[in-house]
């Protein structure tokens, strides 16, 4: 899809939704990474992901354009424009626009492995610690009592 084909389907996805000409500009933004598109404030230019449109394709990016569309039109009716405003709630349900966007499988964060937590216990008045690293228990004491410690295992 190149610049015309994008500023075509969001000023008719304009008229199509909202009964309102898009008079600014649209178009792909390939830095964008964490987010769908961006309505800009200043310009009333809007920004949109170009991976949405392979990833996910046409109808999550008019999803998007309709989202990013509520943003537009009710910052030029100056109306609340942002997310938690009521005004944008409700045209949010009106056009049945997402409120959030679906995440990209090629971006999704990896997760850490857990790591194991090692459980110690004093010897005399059994205090409880929980360490990330492993201690050398000759050299540790109980910072409580000052008696020995010894080690009770992996906890999760």
């Amino acid at each position: 899809m190149d610049q015309q084909a994008i500023q075509n389907l969001v000023e008719n996805t304009s008229l199509e939704f909202f009964n309102k000409p898009f008079r600014h500009k649209a178009f792909f933004n390939t830095r964008l990474r964490t987010t769908g598109g961006r309505y800009m404030l200043a310009s009333h230019n809007i920004e949109l992901n170009i991976h949405y449109l392979h990833e996910h394709g046409r109808d999550e990016l008019i999803g998007i354009i309709k989202h990013e569309l509520c943003h537009y039109h009710l910052h030029i009716e100056g109306k609340g424009f942002k997310h938690r405003d009521r005004d944008f709630r409700e045209l949010i349900k009106e056009v049945s626009a997402p409120r959030f966007c679906t995440p990209l499988p090629s971006q999704e964060v990896k997760k850490r492995p857990v790591r194991k937590r090692h459980v110690y216990q004093c010897s005399i008045c059994e205090q409880r610690f929980v360490r990330k690293v492993r201690m050398n228990l000759t050299k540790y004491v109980c910072g409580k009592c000052k008696g020995p410690l010894r080690y009770l295992g992996e906890a999760k």
